[in-house]
């Protein structure tokens, strides 16, 4: 019986885990940079996709993994990224972890 209550309790750790870890979606950006903001460790791109969604996509050596993954867009690119996105209330974000082309 205490083994039953420790499955079912390891259970329920792990299903919140697992939904937790889905709140943020790893999924790709592809459009048409039409700013570029300067920072401190890199920049944000404000990238408009075809179908009109605006992203403010946050460029950095670090999440790059090193400086051989790190690219400058200029305005009028067309990128396509990948990374951790997110919503606030009236933005979309991502976090660029990968740059997949530059056009």
């Amino acid at each position: 019986m205490k083994n039953l209550k420790k499955i079912s309790f390891l259970a329920v750790v792990m299903a919140f885990v697992f939904s937790c870890a889905n709140m943020k979606s790893n999924n790709a950006v592809t459009g048409k940079v039409d700013s570029i903001e300067s920072g401190k460790d890199g920049y944000t791109a404000k990238i408009t996709t075809d179908a009109k969604e605006v992203y403010f996509a946050t460029i950095s050596i670090v999440n790059l993994g090193g400086p051989q993954n790190y690219k400058k867009f200029k305005i009028g690119d067309v990128v396509s990224v990948k990374g951790e996105k997110w919503k606030t209330d009236d933005e979309n974000h991502i976090k660029v972890t990968e740059i997949v082309s530059v056009k």
